[in-house]
């Protein structure tokens, strides 16, 4: 395994063990997470693998194969919010959320594309979590270290998500969806063979990356607060229905702009509901289509989080014959997800293709979703 043989060859010691967690790729449910929505996640199979081994001199000792020349080193009680930056304060966030004073090495490696809204962050920090979890032998549920996860990004990192990335990471099953209400944390796996059905998931990255930790994110979340607020709830997911919405529109550019943002929470909550009852009742998963597109839609029109090149994607596929198709994760960049007859796969990644090479941008890498296991050990 690679990432063990770069940590021995970096610290002249076997690892005590290697741990893997997944990146995720959202169904439904958009920004609803830190808004005490529901959220409908896979795991992919592109996981971020840790090897973690533990030291005695109080010390932590970071390295990562996609970043080779940024080694971190410094005292476990130097630890704090910014520090160190980039990458490690993934890693060191949740080492000091964990309380590790004796010190702990870690080396790094993963193919789940960074800045492509695929969750690596929440991969890298979960893999660590799970690791240092079993090396100390904390007693500590996946539900618990969902929570330290968060944190290291949240307070750690200054990357204002919910726990949708770090559930997806820890919690997925393979063969299955997550189906989390993030307010009360209840969870069900729900049946997602879509290769069954003669369907795919196609994961098309744009290459406009996104970062969580500055930008448009932030400005959202405030504006789903200032939102809640004014309608006196905690989160809009206790708002009700769009009805309810009415007060926000006082006349101002700046009411008109929460209701927007509001709107798209609550009818992405109603979107996750009816997805799942479709699932649930075994219905034909191409009925998922129109969902996703109406997804998309909400995001462009009322979150205002989409982008030229993203909604081109998702004008490709669909025109190509997708079933449906979105943006998924953050926003401002990142990929789009087409549901597809598994023949006619070729056909929109061409398309999607085509639409780039005529607009003057790189080809998009694509895959296919295939919803795994969440977050184990390796070795």
């Amino acid at each position: 395994m690679r990432v063990a043989t770069a940590f021995r060859e970096r610290f002249g010691v076997q690892p005590e063990g290697v741990w893997a967690a997944p990146g995720r790729v959202n169904v439904i449910g958009e920004h609803t997470d830190y808004n005490g929505g529901f959220v409908l996640p896979i795991a992919l199979p592109q996981v971020t693998r840790a090897a973690l081994g533990r030291r005695t001199d109080g010390r932590l000792a970071l390295a990562s194969l996609q970043h080779p020349d940024a080694d971190v080193e410094l005292p476990v009680g130097e630890l704090r919010p910014g520090a160190p930056s980039g990458w490690g304060g993934y890693v060191a966030g949740v080492v000091h959320g964990l309380g590790d004073g004796g010190g702990v090495n870690v080396v790094v490696d993963g193919d789940v594309p960074a800045g492509a809204g695929l969750s690596s962050s929440a991969a890298l920090s979960c893999s660590v979590a799970l690791g240092l979890r079993d090396l100390l032998g904390l007693e500590l549920t996946r539900e618990q270290l969902v929570d330290v996860a968060r944190r290291a990004e949240n307070d750690y990192v200054g990357a204002p998500t919910g726990i949708l990335d770090q559930s997806a990471s820890l919690l997925c099953h393979a063969g299955a969806a997550l189906f989390l209400d993030t307010r009360d944390r209840r969870s069900e796996q729900v049946p997602f063979d879509l290769a069954t059905a003669g369907l795919a998931l196609l994961v098309i990255d744009t290459g406009q990356t996104h970062a969580h930790a500055d930008g448009g994110y932030g400005d959202r979340r405030r504006e789903c607060e200032a939102a809640a607020a004014r309608l006196g709830a905690r989160f809009l997911r206790e708002v009700g229905g769009v009805d309810r919405l009415a007060p926000l529109d006082d006349g101002t550019g700046e009411g008109r702009m929460l209701l927007r943002r509001a709107r798209h929470v609550v009818t992405e909550n109603a979107r996750v509901l009816q997805l799942v009852g479709l699932l649930r009742a075994g219905s034909d998963p191409r009925a998922i289509g129109p969902i996703l597109t109406a997804g998309h839609r909400s995001l462009r029109d009322d979150f205002g989080i989409s982008t030229p090149l993203l909604d081109a994607t998702v004008e490709s596929a669909l025109a190509a014959g997708a079933h449906g198709a979105r943006l998924v994760g953050g926003g401002f960049g990142g990929s789009a997800i087409a549901l597809v007859d598994a023949e006619a796969a070729g056909r929109v990644r061409e398309a999607v293709a085509a639409r780039f090479a005529a607009e003057g941008h790189p080809p998009p890498r694509v895959f296919t979703a295939v919803p795994s296991d969440g977050a184990r050990r390796l070795a």
